[in-house]
This record gives C-alpha cells, structure tokens and sequence, in this order.
C-alpha cells in the first residue's frame, strides 16, 4: 500500500505544483505539459511488460526495484535545475511505477486468500482513491509548509522516505510470487508501442507551440502506420506461438474493445481536468497551492461518497452505472464552465464549487466500477492481461487527453477563457465514454 499510496499520489499531486515549478523553472505551456503527459506515457508503455517481468522474476523483486527506482527519480525531480531535467526525471518515475504497479494486485492475490483477500483489495482501492482524489490538497499543504524553502521541490522529497522504508520492509513482510508459466518479453512490440505513443502525443503537445509545422502531420501519420505495424506484428507473433505483448485473442473477448474505448475516452476527460483546472486556479486567478488544493476538497469529499456507493449501486445498473457517472461528471463541468465564464478572472472564485462538486460525484461512480465491468466478461485464462491493458489505456488516455485539451486551452485570450474552451471537449469525451457503454454486453457484472 505504500508504494501504491506514493505513485498514486505522485500522479495527481504534481498538478498542484506546476505553475510554481514553471515559473521557478522559466518553463513554456508544451514542457509544462510534458511534465504531466511524459509520466503517463511511461507508465503506459511500461505496464503489460512490468507485469511479465514479475511473472518471470518474482513479483516482490520487481516492486522492490521499480519503487526503488521511483523513489530515486522523484529525487532526481526535487534537483532538476530546467524542464528538461525535470521531464527527464518523471520519465523515470513512470517507468518506476510501470515496475511496481502490476506487482501489487498479483500479490494480494498470491498472499492471501478469502474474507483477507478481499479486505487487502478494498485497502488497494480505498488507498488508490484517497491519494488521487485528496492529492491536490495534499500538495496544497506540502508547498504552504515550505520545509527547508524547498517549495514545489517538496512534492517530490517526499516520496523518498516513504519508498526508502517500503524497501526496507519488503523481504521481511512480503512473500515472494512468481507466474504460473515462464513468459517471454515481446522487445520489438515495446519497441513499436512506445514509439506510436511517442509520434502521437509529442506533435500534439509540441504542434500548437511550434505553429504546427509539418513534421508534425509526419508524426502523426507516422503514428497511425506504427499502430498498424504493431497489431500486425501482434498476430504474426501470436501465430508462431510467441508471446506478443498484446495477445490478439484479447480482443475476441466481448465487449473488450469497446470497453478499452470506454477507458481511453473516460481519461481523456479526467486526466486533463486537473491539470488545466490547478493552471487556471493558480495562474489565472492567483490563488496559492494550498488554497487551489482547498478547493479541490469538495471533489474528493463527493467522489469519496459516491465511490463508496458505487458497488451497491453497479448491483443495480450493472454497465450503465459508468455511463450515468460520465454523464454526472460531464454535467459537472458544463456547470463549471458557465461559472467560469459568468465570473472570469476576477468573481468570487466559490461559485466553481457546485461544478466541481458535481464532477466529483460522477468520478466516483464512473471511475470504481470500470475495471470490474470492462473485466467482467474476459475469460479467465486471459484476465490478468486484459487488465495490463485496460492500465494501459488509462495511461495513454490521461496523456492523451493532456495533450488534445491543452490545444483549446492555451487557444484562450486569457486563462478563463482557455479553461471554458477546456471544458467543451472534456464534458465531450465523458458524453463519449456514456456512449461506448452502450456496446458493452448487457450481461456484466453485478458484485
């Protein structure tokens, strides 16, 4: 829980520092955006490879190592002396957390068994949710204390005791686990993965800055050509008998692709929202870390009451219960987005409450339940797979949407204008989200 605690922090709390860190750094908007997107991207290249290493190394080995190496590169962020640095350092935290993610379910599962078992998983999401939903506010505080005048730098010092003592404890509270059979490391399809990720997010972030120039079209159609190369290899792969790193037999399962669609569209939606809400708080209307976190508590506390809802209420609705949080939390920000544009850079900054309140409401409804309904009709020779992948499509999702949003926002005459045009193609990808629920199967699950 530790490790799962501080990467998961990690991912959320660092939108809270970015406008101290760019205007510390003297960064632009594209490698503010970098500093987001390039862990997401990491961690999504990395997942589905993370877990076979584990498979074939030992799971507690591999989350020993990847939270070793998270935590070193969370202290490599708190030195970074430019944007480069620091981008080059969260790229090191995601490949961190691509290590030692996959590890921690695989072994909850290995460890124990019956009413433990499942009191160790409700832990895995209780913890999950408090560091995501609370990490704003959380960062808020760490930046206002100012331990040692390190500021932002903080978010990140942090991390190293706690990764520190959760290797220490690791040989002598964890058994080690293995796979049930040996899997081999499919090298050319990370290969091809990472740089089609790579061709679509960095003329994305990168084009706006530039004036979209015509690498940028290169790279994008460079991206799609990988895409197709990589599910082509897949099969070819597959057909031989290897072990590609995406098995396509995957995609046999009902209702998965539509449930990877449902993923990707949802966090595109969700992994943008705090990123650009924090720029507009901090930045346009100047309020401090702590106070921008402050604001972000009538989030959590509503996610926190609908999450725990959520599996009674899947009980009832079965699939559509993440429709009808995409929809809430879509709703959310269209509330939102006549707020901001009703008081700009200057009303009463109390009146994005209702907006964000209401988002949070439909997160925790939305966002629990995903992975249970998406899995919920994958076989299970093929389960702990699909859930690499449907990781995966988190990752690239968050990123994705990072990326695309951040065209509209810094579009903007000022930062409430921006945000507004944010919030169009957010509430979009949640309305999206709703519909790709649709083309699941009827028959998910209900527990």
């Amino acid at each position: 829980m530790a490790g799962t605690f501080m990467s998961t922090l990690d991912y959320f709390i660092v939108n809270v520092a970015v406008p101290d860190a760019q205007a510390d750094l003297h960064a632009g908007a594209a490698a503010i955006q970098w500093v987001v997107a390039a862990f997401g991207l990491a961690v999504a290249a990395g997942l589905i490879t993370g877990g076979r290493l584990g498979d074939l190394y030992g799971r507690r080995r591999l989350f020993g190592i990847g939270t070793a190496v998270f935590t070193a590169a969370s202290a490599a962020c708190a030195l970074s002396g430019n944007a480069s640095e620091l981008i080059a350092a969260r790229v090191g935290q995601g490949i961190g957390m691509a290590l030692l993610a996959p590890q921690v379910l695989g072994i909850i599962a290995a460890t124990f068994t019956g009413p433990r078992q499942a009191k160790a998983y409700a832990a895995y999401g209780f913890v999950m949710g408090v560091a995501g939903v609370f990490g704003q506010l959380i960062g808020g505080v760490v930046i206002r204390a100012d331990l040692f005048g390190l500021g932002w730098r903080n978010i990140f010092w942090i991390n190293v005791p706690i990764g520190i003592v959760a290797v220490a404890l690791l040989r002598p509270m964890v058994p080690e686990s293995k796979g049930d059979r040996g899997t081999g490391l499919d090298l050319p399809g990370v290969g091809l993965v990472v740089a089609a990720l790579v061709s679509t997010v960095l003329p994305l972030i990168q084009g706006r800055q530039d004036g979209w120039p015509l690498w940028t079209f290169l790279l994008l159609a460079a991206a799609v050509l990988l895409l197709a190369v990589f599910a082509a290899y897949q099969r070819w792969l597959s057909g031989r008998g290897g072990e590609p790193l995406v098995d396509p037999a995957l995609f046999a399962q009902p209702g998965f692709s539509a449930g990877l669609g449902v993923a990707l569209a949802y966090q595109m939606a969700m992994g943008s929202f705090f990123l650009y809400l924090a720029l507009y708080l901090q930045q346009g209307r100047g309020l401090s870390a702590l106070d921008s976190g402050l604001l972000f508590l009538g989030l959590g506390v509503a996610y926190l009451a609908t999450s725990m809802a959520a599996t009674a209420v899947t009980a009832r609705l079965g699939r559509q219960v993440i429709a009808v949080g995409a929809v809430l939390q879509g709703l959310g920000y269209l509330v939102l987005l006549l707020a901001v544009h009703d008081i700009g850079l200057h009303g009463s900054v109390l009146w994005t409450l209702p907006g964000t309140v209401l988002a949070g409401a439909g997160m925790g409804l939305a966002f629990v339940p995903t992975p249970g309904v998406v899995l919920a009709n994958v076989g299970p020779q093929h389960a702990a797979a699909a859930a690499g992948v449907l990781s995966t499509a988190q990752q690239v999702g968050g990123a994705l949407g990072i990326a695309i949003v951040g065209i509209e926002f810094y579009a903007g005459t000022d930062l409430a204008g921006g945000f507004v045009a944010s919030l169009l193609p957010m509430a979009g990808f949640c309305l999206l989200a709703a519909g790709l629920v649709q083309l699941l199967p009827r028959r998910a699950a209900r527990a």
